[in-house]
Formats: structure tokens, C-alpha cells, sequence
């Protein structure tokens, strides 16, 4: 019943309202890597928003179907060169990791402009029980693994020092759920960060 209307009432439009950012805040004329990008579904809007994008995906387990081409990787190690595209992207995929600073380090290696990341944030009370349903909705059925490792803002401001990054621009209204679910399941514990090299 869960997951019927998670389909029906939720994934439609989480992929509709995040295409949207994401063509708004990724580089123009940029080639992409979209990291843990599962069926590929929501790089192809991205795409059909923005032809001059060029996106390609890696996941750590391949879908039946992929809307774009998916490479398999260790969820680890991201199998190219230093800077070799020109953006890479990673939506909710972080808190599934098994070595999450390594992952974004790698990320951000590849990379030769931006990392991109909508993730979540355990802010306020209950947030983090929140996030567990939430993740354990959309993603049992799937067999991703859960190991519910969700980040404070602290400990994002930590892992962005700690890299070098700096946050160019960072969304957290960001509009997933109708009225009244967006009361519980917005709130404060999503956002999109559009991350750059320090130069300083």
C-alpha cells in the first residue's frame, strides 16, 4: 500500500520537481557524471530541459531499463581521470555510501567545475526517524542498501572544509511534496548544494 502510493503520489513528482533545479543549476553546455543514477529516469529530464547537456551515470547495480547509459562502479572508486567532466551530480545517494567522504572526494576529482548534491539534513526533532521512513519507502523495494548514515549541517560543513569546497548556491525550498505531506516530509531536510573549489 506504501509503495503504491509512494509511486503514484510522490515519485512522479520528485522527478519532475528536481529535473527543474537541476537544469537550472548545472553549467551550460556540460558534460555530466550522475553519480548512483539507478534507472536514469531523472538525468533524461534533466537532458530533455536542457539539450546542451551531456549526461552519463554510474551505480552500483543495474536497472532491467536505463533511460541513459550506466556504467557499473564499486561505490567507491568513480572509474575515470581527474576532471574529466565538466560537472558531476549525485541525488539522495550519499547517506547510502559505504564511505561517504571518500565518495565525494571522488567526485569532486572528477570533476572539473561543480559537484552537485541534493541530499538530506538531520535538523530539528525527529528529523532523523523522518528521513529513516522516507528512505525505507522509497528504496527497500529496490534492494539499496540502508544504512540510514544521514548528515548534520555541521558535519556537511566539515566534509566541504575538509575538500576544499565551497558552496556557490544552495536551495532548501525545493517544493518534493503536495500540501499537507510537505508538512512532515519537507520541512527542513532536503537541499540541492552547488559546491566549487575554493581558491583560497
Amino acid at each position: 500500500m506504501l509503495d503504491l502510493a509512494h509511486r503514484r503520489l510522490v515519485y512522479g513528482r520528485r522527478i519532475q520537481v528536481l529535473a527543474r533545479h537541476l537544469a537550472e543549476l548545472l553549467p551550460r553546455h556540460a558534460s555530466v557524471l550522475d553519480v548512483g543514477a539507478g534507472d536514469g529516469l531523472l538525468a533524461r529530464r534533466v537532458m530533455d530541459a536542457r539539450p546542451d547537456l551531456l549526461i552519463r551515470g554510474v551505480d552500483v547495480m543495474t536497472r532491467p531499463r536505463s533511460h541513459i547509459p550506466v556504467e557499473l562502479f564499486d561505490g567507491i572508486t568513480l572509474p575515470f581521470a581527474d576532471r574529466e567532466f565538466d560537472a558531476v551530480m549525485m541525488v539522495d545517494v550519499l547517506h547510502h555510501a559505504a564511505e561517504q567522504e571518500r565518495l565525494l572526494e571522488e567526485m569532486a576529482r572528477v570533476s572539473k567545475r561543480v559537484v552537485l548534491i541534493k541530499d538530506h539534513v538531520v535538523r530539528g526533532a525527529f528529523a532523523w526517524r523522518t528521513l529513516v521512513f522516507m528512505d525505507w519507502v522509497g528504496n527497500a523495494r529496490h534492494g539499496v542498501s540502508l544504512p540510514y548514515s544521514y548528515w548534520t549541517a555541521d558535519q556537511w560543513a566539515r566534509a566541504y572544509a575538509r575538500l576544499r569546497l565551497h558552496v556557490a548556491e544552495q536551495r532548501e525550498r525545493l517544493g518534493l511534496y503536495p500540501w499537507p505531506a510537505s508538512l512532515l516530509f519537507e520541512r527542513d531536510l532536503h537541499f540541492i548544494a552547488v559546491l566549487e573549489r575554493s581558491t583560497t
